[in-house]
């Protein structure tokens, strides 16, 4: 019950796909179409998996750090796309490639699952993450170089590497012993 967030995920883009995806034009295949596609849901998907998996595991203290990570990443990958004004290697003349939001967008929520909850969580999400920044560079206008896409990665998993911690359930324990008409009562709380 606990994985079932990224089968929800990976269920959703099945369908996402299937009914939404481009039809081919201009001499590019479906496939590349549906990349592109996957990769503008799991931009999002990801990072409102980690919320939803704080919520489920009534981790409340995550939904803050989760906030912290993704608003930070947002924030800096905004900001060097303003400041670095790199054109987009497509040609439409934008200047907005460097880094890419949805590796960054993605990449935070990848790396805050692992983080905050383990490997058995941060691999999936980290393939998922993977696509999305194979979608910007692959898919059927190109829209970031390398350089653009490991920028974005790299925001998104420092930032929450600088506010998130693991998972730790608060471990009370209340305990009583009795020997040779001894009574001890212990409390435990580790942190």
């Amino acid at each position: 019950m606990e994985k079932w967030p990224l089968t929800l995920v990976c269920a959703f883009l099945i369908i996402t796909n299937s009914c939404y995806s481009q039809d081919t034009e201009g001499g590019h295949e479906k496939w590349e179409y549906v990349l592109e596609d996957t990769g503008d849901v799991l931009q999002l998907a990801l990072p409102l998996t980690a919320g939803i998996m704080t919520l489920i595991k009534k981790d409340y203290k995550g939904i803050k750090k989760m906030a912290f990570s993704y608003g930070t990443t947002m924030a800096l990958t905004y900001s060097l796309k303003h400041f670095t004004k790199k054109e987009r290697p497509e040609g439409r003349k934008l200047y907005d490639s460097f880094p890419s939001g949805h590796t960054s967008s993605a990449f935070s929520g990848a790396s805050f699952i692992q983080r905050r909850y383990g490997w058995s969580y941060g691999v999936p999400a980290y393939l998922l993450a993977s696509i999305v920044a194979v979608s910007r560079t692959e898919a059927p206008d190109g829209y970031h170089d390398f350089w653009d896409v490991f920028a974005g990665a790299a925001i998104g998993i420092g930032s929450t590497y600088i506010f998130t911690k693991p998972y730790k359930k608060e471990q009370m324990t209340l305990g009583f012993a009795n020997y040779r008409n001894t009574y001890s009562l212990t409390f435990t709380y580790q942190f």
